[in-house]
This record gives structure tokens, sequence and C-alpha cells, in this order.
């Protein structure tokens, strides 16, 4: 899942219109912002085996502080606090951007296989394997991102050029990172996907500036 993730982002607007895309996008991405720093710390782990799903080939051994239900929640806790705290917002902004962080586990286990823990130590795991299905997964995916991307179109009209550029640029970017992805060559190696994962900050600081082009629509 990774532009499935974003069309939350994008579509969260509408619960929460006062709060940045990039915010959004860092609460949706976050479980993927964490893990790699923790791969490149050694406190996660996962391994490429070419094959091992239709679409993926990463396998995630051990990554319960990113990517457990349990972290999620307190992740989304102390993100959405933390938002309401320093931008003196109002609670339920701060909701919405937990519930956008714990979405993540959520559509997580539709794709994987199972390896979603519950909770870090000895947990079940969860999946439901729709990455053994190419054709699924971009429908779902793809189905999801488009929707997200007309929800926020709805809820935000451009302010001046930079606004409407750079927003369709981002949907773009995003849709050929996608394809990418799921059509290149597996990855060399891990320590490159874990540095490569990092530039995922870099959409968070587009969400940022774009929102700053955009006014929300009085519905």
């Amino acid at each position: 899942m990774f532009i499935g993730h974003y069309a939350v982002g994008f579509a969260a607007k509408k619960a929460a219109p006062n709060v940045s895309l990039g915010a959004l996008f860092a609460a949706c991405q976050l479980a993927d912002l964490l893990w790699p720093t923790l791969v490149l710390f050694g406190v996660e782990s996962f391994k490429i085996e070419p094959g091992a799903t239709a679409v993926n080939p990463l396998v995630f051994t051990h990554y319960p502080y990113s990517h457990s239900l349990a972290a999620l929640v307190l992740w989304g806790v102390l993100f959405g606090g933390g938002y309401v705290l320093l931008t003196r917002s109002r609670l339920a902004a701060g909701l919405t951007i937990a519930a956008v962080v714990v979405s993540h586990w959520l559509l997580d286990v539709i794709v994987h296989v199972p390896d979603m823990p519950l909770w870090p130590g000895t947990s079940p795991l969860f999946g439901l394997g729709l990455w053994n299905s190419v054709p699924e997964t971009v429908v779902l995916e793809v189905g999801l991102f488009l929707v997200g991307v007309a929800v926020y179109v709805r809820v935000t009209k451009a302010r001046d050029r930079a606004g409407s550029i750079g927003f369709w640029s981002l949907v773009g970017f995003l849709l050929l990172v996608y394809a990418a992805n799921l059509f290149g060559p597996p990855p060399s190696n891990v320590r490159m996907v874990a540095w490569s994962a990092e530039a995922l900050w870099l959409v968070v600081l587009w969400g940022y500036w774009i929102d700053r082009h955009r006014l929300v629509r009085v519905l």
C-alpha cells in the first residue's frame, strides 16, 4: 500500500479543513516515515525476496514499533494530541489526525500477507494478502487514490497557479512512483530501500507547500 495511504490524507481534508495537507500526509504515512529510520538503526528489519508476493518483494520480518496496531494507536494519540497543543486547534482536528495515523494499519492489513502485528512482542499476525494479485491491488489502490484526490479537489480550490500546477504535479508524481515500484525491478539491498523511503518526508513538505496555495471551499 502506497498511494492508498495518501488517499486517506487527501480525503481527511474534508473532516479537518483547517489542518494542512502536509500534516495529513505525515499522519497517513507516519508508520512508513518511522520505519526506515528504525531499520537503519537496526531496531526493525526486513529482507528482499523477489517473488515473495506478486506485487511486493519485501518481506517484513520485524516492525512492531512502526506498524503494530497498538503502536500506531499510541503514535496517533501523540501526534494528534501534540498537534492540538502546538497549534491550539480544536480537539476534532487532533482526533482526525489520530484516526488517519491508525488507518495505516487497516489499509496495510488488506494488502499484506499475514505480517501485521497487533502489538510489540509475541502477537498474532494479520494480513489478507491482496498483494498476491496485481490487478486486484491496482484496482483497489488506484481507486482509493482517485477518490481521495476527488474529495480534496471538492473541498479546496487553487489560490494561484502554484496551487493548481503544484497540486496536479504531486498527483502525477505519486502515480509515477507507484507505477515504478509496481513494475520496476526489485531493489538491490535493504539499506537502499530504507534510505529511499526517507524521501517520503519530501512529500510531506510538498503537501504543506501546496496547501498554502489552496483555499478551503465554502460547501
